[in-house]
C-alpha cells in the first residue's frame, strides 16, 4: 500500500477512488472490445442491403467512432490517475501543484487539474 499522497488524502479515500478506477478500466475495456467490432467496415453491396439500411449503417458506425474516441481518451486518463497513484502525486495539480479537493477527485477521480487550471 502507498502512502498518502502529497495531498494528503486518507488512506481510504485513496482506496476507495483506486478500486472505482480500476472497475472503471474493467467497464471501458469491455466497452471498447463492443465499439471496436461496431466500427469495423460497413457492407456497401446493394443487394444485400438497402440504400436507407446503408445509411442507417454508417451513421451508427459514425456514431460508434465517436463513442470509440471518447472510450479511448477516458482510459488514458483512468490509466494516468492509476500512474500517478503509483507514484505518489495522485491528488495533485499536475499544472500549479496544489492539492486537489477530495469531493472532486470522488466526483472524477481521473481529474488532473484543479479548476482554476482546468
Amino acid at each position: 500500500m502507498k502512502t498518502p499522497s502529497p495531498a494528503d488524502l486518507p488512506a481510504d479515500l485513496l482506496l476507495e477512488i483506486r478500486a472505482d478506477l480500476e472497475a472503471q478500466l474493467v467497464r471501458l475495456e469491455r466497452s471498447m472490445a463492443v465499439s471496436e467490432e461496431a466500427v469495423r467496415t460497413v457492407e456497401l453491396d446493394q443487394q444485400v442491403v438497402g440504400r436507407l439500411s446503408r445509411m442507417d449503417s454508417l451513421q451508427n458506425q459514425s456514431m460508434s467512432r465517436n463513442l470509440q474516441e471518447r472510450e479511448q481518451v477516458r482510459y488514458a486518463a483512468v490509466k494516468a490517475a492509476l500512474r500517478r497513484m503509483e507514484a505518489g502525486t495522485y491528488g495533485v495539480c499536475t499544472s500549479c501543484g496544489l492539492p486537489l479537493q477530495p469531493g472532486r477527485l470522488l466526483v472524477m477521480p481521473e481529474v488532473e487539474r484543479c479548476p482554476a487550471c482546468a
